[in-house]
């Protein structure tokens, strides 16, 4: 599994001018399965971003966690995150998994989120979405179970 990390002040996702997801203080994750991601793939992903210190601590180092921090979590389906763009000008999607099995690992994921601890809000998979952030940092990081 993929994901686009960023530490933000606050974040909010709306589908059909209706806002369905919205943090205060924490991360907001776009994530995309890959072809033969499985929950292990998605358990690991979780822990992982549950524990990674990118948040100051009182030095102003990055040593805390969401965890520590008492910070929320947005997730939002982000399929463009597999993108090829090795040849030509259009991307190619091919390595994402199928949307149905995408979209039991991005529900999968989130509710792992959830059984850490973490108060998580979701968007809507597969749907046309506005993602609103106040990035803050910015902080910016790229996880990949592949590489991880």
């Amino acid at each position: 599994m993929r994901a686009l990390i960023q530490r933000v002040s606050e974040a909010s996702v709306t589908v059909d001018d209706k806002v369905i997801g919205e943090i205060g203080h924490g991360l907001l994750v776009l994530i995309c399965a890959m072809a033969g991601d499985g929950e292990a793939q998605a358990q690991q992903l979780a822990a992982k971003i549950s524990k990674l210190r990118i948040f100051k601590d009182e030095a102003g180092k990055m040593n805390r966690s969401v965890l520590d921090t008492g910070g929320s979590v947005l997730v939002v389906s982000q399929f463009t995150l597999a993108a090829d763009t090795r040849s030509g000008n259009r991307p190619g999607f091919s390595t994402a998994a199928a949307p149905a099995e995408g979209e039991r690992l991005y529900e999968y994921f989130a509710a792992r989120l959830t059984e850490i601890g973490l108060k998580t809000a979701k968007g809507q998979f597969g749907a046309d979405m506005k993602v609103r952030l106040l990035n803050d940092g910015p902080v910016t990081v790229w996880v990949d179970t592949e590489q991880a």
